[in-house]
């Protein structure tokens, strides 16, 4: 990668737009302070001033004088500090919140790329999946062959096994709703896996003949759903919930989708995607890495504070 490709990465990082976004914010604020002297300066000017104040046979006291005219009392400095805290009270905690998004989203986005990386060089090295789990030793489960050949091709940092402990949080991950969305860590027989960038995930199949997805037709790209990968983007940190940092994808015959995207059965319409994601808070991977936003977090029941209804063809609160 040459110096101009590193520059451009960095450049749409997210630290470097929050630190721009700022930037921004206090050169503005210099701007309004430099034109205000200027305007104070002219006004002092044109009023005869500060001509009067350098000529005049008591130019000291005159000089006192107008100091004493442009000096700001106690009470006008503490109301410009309080217009300043307000300010930032009311767009520093957006700027965080916004800039947190923009992190997950590009975190889920590099795992999603791993994961379909990964599926190609194992298909290309052992064949297609539904081969995988043909005459499998006894000691050997189909959940742990698909780990097995996804994270050969993935940085792990920490195994371990179907306990969990460790890779996920102990306790229940909640749906965005509020309901319970179970416990990963009780989850038996499903090989967990820490990658070496914190990144947890979770391996689960469901038909090792890839069976038809319920509700989706033949031609569709993921329409042999064979299992998921569950996925927690910050490992055993909070907050732990669905839909926040916790993330599935369907592994199909044909590749590696996120579930609720328009690909799949949970996303393929409006109506659907509005009760999985929207309302329950169930699955929303799909439109993460397909929109580039978690809006829907803003949103109640996907309606924005501005009053849009989000969908797939307004796929923003802005």
């Amino acid at each position: 990668m040459n110096n101009k490709q590193a520059n451009d990465n960095k450049a749409d990082s997210p630290l470097t737009i929050h630190k721009r976004q700022l930037s921004w914010i206090i050169a503005s604020l210099g701007q309004v302070a430099h034109f205000t002297s200027v305007v104070i300066r002219k006004v002092l000017a044109t009023s005869g001033w500060i001509r009067f104040a350098h000529t005049a046979p008591y130019a000291k006291s005159t000089h006192n004088s107008l100091v004493k005219a442009i000096a700001f009392t106690l009470a006008e400095t503490l109301v410009v500090m309080g217009i300043i805290g307000v300010v930032a009270a009311l767009t520093i905690p957006n700027l965080n919140q916004s800039t947190g998004d923009r992190e997950k989203v590009a975190k889920l986005k590099k795992v999603y790329s791993n994961l379909e990386d990964a599926f190609g060089r194992a298909t290309a090295v052992y064949g297609p999946i539904e081969e995988w789990f043909i005459n499998l030793p006894e000691d050997i489960s189909e959940n742990q062959r698909l780990a097995d050949r996804m994270t050969e091709f993935m940085k792990i940092s920490k195994n371990c096994g179907t306990e969990g402990s460790g890779c996920f949080a102990d306790g229940d991950y909640p749906e965005l709703d509020g309901e319970s969305g179970g416990e990963p860590n009780t989850w038996d027989d499903e090989p967990k896996i820490l990658l070496a960038d914190g990144t947890a995930l979770m391996f689960y199949i469901s038909s090792k003949s890839c069976s038809l997805n319920c509700g989706a037709t033949s031609d569709s790209p993921a329409a042999k759903t064979c299992g998921a990968i569950y996925v927690d983007i910050d490992g055993p940190k909070g907050p732990n919930t669905w839909n926040k940092d916790f993330f599935t994808f369907s592994v199909t015959s044909t590749g590696i989708y996120p579930e609720g995207g328009k690909n799949t059965s949970s996303g393929k319409d409006n109506d659907t995607l509005k009760r999985v994601c929207f309302v329950d808070g169930f699955v929303c991977t799909g439109w993460v890495i397909e929109t580039g936003n978690m809006d829907y977090l803003k949103a109640n029941e996907g309606v924005c504070p501005n009053g849009t209804e989000l969908s797939w063809e307004n796929t923003s609160c802005k």
